[in-house]
Formats: C-alpha cells, structure tokens, sequence
C-alpha cells in the first residue's frame, strides 16, 4: 500500500543537530528566547501525536471488535478529518513560511530543512492514503459489515505508518528548528 512512498526512519544527520548540544530540548522552556509562537507550534505537534495515535487505536478497537461499527466510523471520520486537515495546513504554513525563515536566519541548516520538506511529501502521501481508506470503511460501515472490518484492516497498517513517521518527522523538526529559533531570538 506505501510501498512507493520513501519513508525516512534515520535520525538528522549529527551536521544538522550542531545547535542542539548548545540548547538541548530540556532547557527550551526556560531560556528567554523561547516564546508564545514557539510553545504554541509546539502545541501543534503534541495534538497531531495524539490524533495519529486516536485513528489508530479506534481503528484497532473496531478490528478487535471492541467499538461499535457506528461509533467507530463517527469517530474515524471525526479524528480522521482533525488529523489530515490541520496537518495539511500546518505544513503548508510551515513549508511557504516557517522553513524559509529558519533558512535565512541560519543558512546551515537549510539541508535539514529540506530533508523535513521530503517528511512532508511522504505524509501527505501516507495522508492520501489514510483518507481513502478511511473514506471506505466508514460509507462500508452503512452497507457492509464485513467488507467495512475488511477496509479497517487494510486501514490499520497506515495508521501506524502515519503514527511512527509524526513521531521521527516532529522530533527532528523540534530539534533542529527550536535551537535556530532560540540561537538567533526569532519568533518573538
């Protein structure tokens, strides 16, 4: 099903976490560079962590016939919708505004910050993916019992896909942006 999609699983290369030894994660809260706009982006990424990890776990609940076709389907379609769509528009803004700043303030770092760019072609293939099929198994629940648990097994691999791909992908962008933003005080 992603087998066309090039998913990277290695960390940043250790040229492109250079800042991090000076600001480790631990420490971002506290120093004074660290803003509003910085805790709420952030924010962003805790939320989207807990929408891929609720698709996946409805999603395997409904298998394991632990959750009622109709409520998973709402609840799909309701976590789902959350997921794509506020991914979609934060890596558009991060893409045509958020990268580019952090590329001038910190021309380094640019190589990294393209390597962020191809995480979010990957997800927005795996996220192509998780609509379609999430699309079926919830118009299956209304007509199809077993072709719905059908369509929510092929579903459950992309989940876990999109999951695992969030948690690389936001870690190495918190690591390597957070230390650009704190180093030369942007975001303010």
């Amino acid at each position: 099903m992603n087998a066309d999609i090039e998913i990277r699983t290695t960390e940043m290369p250790a040229d492109m976490r250079i800042l991090l030894d000076a600001y480790p994660r631990d420490t971002w809260e506290a120093h004074p560079g660290f803003k509003e706009k910085t805790s709420n982006w952030l924010g962003a990424h805790v939320m989207f962590r807990q929408l891929a990890e609720l698709v996946r776990l409805e999603t395997e609940a409904y298998l394991e016939k632990l959750r009622d076709p109709d409520d998973f389907a709402a609840r799909l379609s309701r976590y789902g919708d959350l997921l794509v769509r506020n991914l979609h528009g934060h890596h558009t803004w991060e893409d045509k505004s958020y990268f580019p700043e952090l590329c001038e303030a910190d021309p380094r770092f640019e190589k990294g910050l393209e390597i962020l760019e191809k995480d979010h072609e990957a997800l927005d293939a795996m996220l192509f993916q998780l609509s379609r099929t999430a699309n079926r198994a919830i118009k299956l629940v209304q007509l199809d019992e077993a072709q719905a648990r059908e369509e929510a097994g092929k579903l459950q691999p992309v989940t876990g896909t999109i999951e695992s791909l969030l948690a690389r992908h936001l870690s190495d962008e918190e690591e390597l942006a957070v230390p650009i933003i704190l180093h030369h005080r942007l975001r303010g």
